[in-house]
């Protein structure tokens, strides 16, 4: 596994499990990229800055992209696998569920900038959905954002992998069987 073929992307909705994920993955010794939103948001409030989800959807986008072309770097230099809390296409999809214009660079850098073909899926679970200071769509916005990144990935010539809704150690396992797989 070479270049971005070790890159892999665990996508879906807020509040599905993906940070509990990749979590795990990063104690068991793999190597794990964090999601941009919560980071961008928790910047933006310490500031007072406007780049926020809720308050101005394409500045937070243009803080997102920054964030994923920095960690998509970073990773080069990491060894074996590396799993990434969403990826490049989430802003796309993220923009287009907004009901915000796609500029031409951040569909460059989703085409640009790519990550192992297959992409992991973490479905809508609302038996754990939760919200929080960061975290302020409700269930039904949670699913929306879930389904549009099950149509953005493909079209990006993404496969995707619907993770399991299980505990967090049979995720991971299933997320490294999966990949051993490949």
């Amino acid at each position: 596994m070479t270049g971005h073929d070790r890159f892999f992307v665990i996508t879906g909705g807020p509040g599905a499990g993906k940070t509990s994920l990749l979590q795990a993955l990063a104690a068991s010794g793999h190597a794990c990229m964090p999601e941009a939103g919560r980071a961008v948001i928790r910047d933006q409030q310490a500031i007072g800055g406007p780049a926020l989800p809720w308050a101005d959807p394409p500045a937070f986008a243009a803080q997102m992209l920054g964030w994923e072309l920095r960690s998509h770097r970073l990773a080069a230099d990491l060894p074996g696998p590396v799993f990434f809390d969403r990826g490049l296409p989430d802003l796309v999809g993220y923009l287009a569920l907004e009901g915000c214009p796609v500029p031409p660079h951040v569909e460059a850098a989703a085409r640009l900038f790519r990550y192992n073909p297959t992409v992991f899926l973490a479905p809508h679970w609302p038996q754990i959905y939760v919200r929080d200071a960061e975290r302020r769509q409700d269930p039904a916005e949670a699913e929306a954002t879930m389904r549009m990144m099950a149509r953005t990935y493909p079209a990006f010539g993404y496969r995707l992998v619907t993770l399991p809704r299980t505990d967090i150690a049979a995720r991971a396992r299933f997320v490294l069987e999966t990949i051993a797989a490949d």
